[in-house]
């Protein structure tokens, strides 16, 4: 039996069309950019993590001569959004961006191992987790829901 599989997303030419609670997401994603340690890579790259109350709760990479001991700007916001505020693990949206080496805003999209957590995350909580993309000056890039960015995780 063949199957089809679609990947849905919306782009928005440029961040100054998103809607306005995106557009904040985005721009506290670019602040936590700012706290990355990226002394091996030079790219710096921020995330930050609406609550369903309002918060946000935002992540930077942290890189390790080591490199597995590093932790993604993703995984740094969501688990520090579970650690700290474990009676609201209900999340509505999180915006990534990159930053590279000569300051710029870059492309930035969530690695195999976040995009895994994000939907451990968004499957747990019954209800989408949307992904918002910086991708260029004039380009966003939203997702609808993990599923889109990984649609056959792994479960238990």
């Amino acid at each position: 039996m063949d199957k089809t599989f679609v990947i849905s997303f919306r782009e928005y030419e440029g961040v100054s069309k998103l809607p306005a609670a995106d557009r904040e997401l985005l721009t506290a994603a670019a602040d936590a950019a700012k706290g990355a340690y990226a002394p091996y890579s030079h790219f710096h790259v921020g995330a930050a993590l609406r609550l369903a109350d309002g918060t946000i709760v935002c992540g930077s990479n942290q890189e390790n001569a080591a490199y597995p001991s590093g932790l993604c700007a993703e995984r740094t916001a969501i688990f520090a959004a579970s650690s700290q505020r474990p009676e609201c693990r209900d999340f509505e949206a999180i915006a990534i961006i990159g930053v590279n080496e000569r300051g710029e805003r870059c492309e930035a999209s969530p690695c195999g191992a976040c995009r895994q957590v994000l939907s451990e995350y968004e499957r747990n909580q019954g209800h989408p987790l949307r992904v918002v993309c910086y991708v260029a000056e004039d380009c966003v890039r939203e997702y609808g829901c993990v599923a889109d960015l990984l649609p056959f995780a792994f479960s238990l």
